[in-house]
């Protein structure tokens, strides 16, 4: 089933989307999170309201993503895994320095903030001197989980599904980083799809607790990217969720993300769109490119006006997520 959240005090108002996203209907349960805090009675009523709207075209209103939050407007735990070690590679690369064996072994994670979201139409506020990126993932969302799960138990730990732009600052990241806590500021509220889907939405394309579809991002309204989700993670859902429960236990609602969705491509040249690859989730990879081949990176970061957008199509071309369409504003 696909369920969002409409834009309506702290925690919005939770509704059930139609398969075509066309059509909602408010169900009786009102936040997405309480949802999430009674999974095994929600879920069945919840899926008994979205198979009555796709069954009667007529019920619903018009369902309409601008007014829409982010699925979870706050959520009590948000963690990034950086499960593409390709882009991982890339930067290290750019660095002249090797990847660390363990990082083949162990995921890398960081803790992102997510007392409050923005909402998958909103304005991104940064300066630009702060040097402005997205990163297009897919991320999931856990039920209850005890301290030591299995990645089997964790994965059929996972309720839903979304799409995230986690939008990163570069220009902060290296003097964070050198300081030895990790990211903070270079890390602003992330953004993620207007819609939520239960694993079973995907059908086949959820395999092995991956999502087997590429990720398309625009820059600009031009394609810059469509790697496939699928190819090239190293660590699956089961295993980045079974991560976090290392040291504690994990509570319902928590997000786990994939990091920077990345393929391996054959050469420098058949990266990028334009050269028939199948490009990039974010821009710093390309700038590293850049940097391997010329010495410097060429493409500037995100200014004023520029709008990235995030999606993903089924094998039939129907948009499964809906769309994040983030405008960066830095005159704020």
């Amino acid at each position: 089933m696909k369920l969002a959240t409409l834009k309506q005090g702290r925690d919005g108002r939770l509704i059930v989307v139609s398969r075509d996203l066309s059509r909602y209907v408010q169900p009786e349960i009102t936040t997405l999170q309480a949802a999430l805090d009674d999974w095994d009675a929600a879920e069945p009523a919840l899926k008994a309201v979205y198979d009555d709207l796709n069954a009667n075209p007529a019920k619903g209103e018009a369902f309409d993503p601008e007014k829409c939050h982010s699925p979870l407007p706050r959520a009590y735990q948000w963690a990034d895994g950086s499960a593409y070690l390709n882009h991982v590679e890339l930067v290290r690369k750019a660095r002249n320095s090797e990847v660390p064996e363990s990082f083949y072994e162990d995921p890398l994670m960081y803790q992102g903030g997510s007392d409050k979201f923005i909402g998958p139409r909103d304005e991104i506020l940064a300066k630009p001197e702060w040097g402005i990126d997205f990163e297009a993932e897919v991320v999931v969302v856990t039920g209850d989980l005890q301290q030591g799960a299995t990645p089997e138990e964790a994965a059929k730990a996972i309720r839903l599904i979304m799409l995230v732009n986690d939008v990163s600052l570069r220009g902060l990241i290296p003097a964070e980083l050198a300081k030895g806590f990790g990211f903070f500021q270079s890390k602003p509220a992330s953004a993620f799809s207007p819609i939520a889907v239960t694993p079973d939405e995907l059908g086949d394309a959820w395999k092995d607790s991956k999502v087997h579809l590429p990720l398309r991002v625009k820059l600009n309204n031009k394609l810059f990217g469509f790697p496939n989700a699928g190819q090239d993670m190293t660590f699956n859902f089961g295993q980045l969720v079974a991560h976090v429960t290392k040291t504690r236990d994990v509570g319902a609602g928590a997000i786990i993300g994939s990091g920077t969705v990345s393929n391996k491509q054959d050469n420098l040249y058949g990266s990028s769109v334009e050269n028939g690859g199948v490009g990039y989730c974010c821009l710093a990879e390309v700038r590293m490119y850049e940097t391997i081949e010329s010495g410097k990176p060429q493409t500037p970061f995100m200014d004023h006006g520029d709008v990235v957008e995030v999606e993903m199509l089924d094998k039939d071309g129907n948009n499964i997520f809906g769309t994040i369409i983030n405008k960066v504003n830095t005159q704020y």
